[in-house]
C-alpha cells in the first residue's frame, strides 16, 4: 500500500496497479527523494512532469505538495487507469485540476509537445530493462523543455549503469537506496 506523505492530501492512500507489470517506488525512497527536492525548493509552484507515471504516485505526491501543474505520462491501459484515479484523488482534495494523465507513450508524448512547453520538475522512472540507448534518445527530447534550473529525476536499478547524459543535462547528485538508484540532473 502505497500513500501520499505529505501536503494537502497528505495520508490519502493511493490505488496500486495490480499485478507485477509496475514496480512503485517505495515510501522510504519517496520520503527520502522528495525531502531531498524540498530542500532544492523544486517542488511547490512547479510544472512536474512524470514520465513512465505507472500509478502515477510521485506526481501526485508534488500535486499535493504544491506544484501548479503535473503532467502523468503512462502508455499502459492499467496503470494509466489508476494513474487517472489517483489523480483525481489529488484534485478533489485540491478543488482544481493540478494532475493530468496522458495515455500515451513517452516518446510520442515529448515528440507531440508544444515547442514553448517547458518543465520545473522531471520524474523518470522506465523499465529496468529500457535500454541505453532509447533512455538517451528520451533524455535528449526532454532538454528543450526543461526550464532554466530544472531538476529531472532517473529511478534505475542500483546495478544499472549511469546513464549517458546528453548534451544539455549534467549529473549533479545520485543516491542509493537498496535496489534502488537515483540520479539527479539540471541543464548544463
Amino acid at each position: 500500500m502505497t500513500r501520499i506523505i505529505a501536503g494537502a492530501a497528505g495520508g490519502s492512500t493511493l490505488t496500486s496497479v495490480p499485478g507485477t507489470g509496475t514496480r512503485p517506488t517505495t515510501d522510504r525512497v519517496k520520503e527520502a527523494l522528495f525531502s531531498r527536492l524540498e530542500a532544492y525548493n523544486a517542488i511547490h509552484g512547479a510544472h512536474v512532469l512524470d514520465l513512465f507515471a505507472g500509478s502515477g504516485s510521485l506526481g501526485v505526491e508534488s500535486a499535493s505538495r504544491g506544484a501548479a501543474t503535473v503532467d502523468l505520462v503512462e502508455s499502459a491501459e492499467k496503470p494509466a487507469a489508476v494513474a487517472q484515479r489517483n489523480a483525481d484523488l489529488v484534485n478533489r482534495v485540491l478543488g482544481w485540476t493540478a494532475a493530468r494523465v496522458h495515455r500515451t507513450k513517452v516518446e510520442t508524448y515529448l515528440d507531440r509537445a508544444a515547442e514553448d512547453l517547458s518543465w520545473d520538475l522531471v520524474f523518470l522512472d522506465p523499465p529496468y530493462p529500457l535500454q541505453d540507448a532509447p533512455l538517451g534518445a528520451i533524455l535528449t527530447s526532454l532538454v528543450p523543455h526543461l526550464s532554466q534550473g530544472a531538476v529531472v529525476v532517473l529511478e534505475r536499478s542500483a546495478r544499472s549503469p549511469e546513464p549517458q547524459w546528453p548534451e544539455g543535462l549534467e549529473r549533479f547528485a545520485e543516491k542509493k537506496y537498496g535496489e534502488t538508484r537515483l540520479w539527479f540532473a539540471e541543464p548544463a
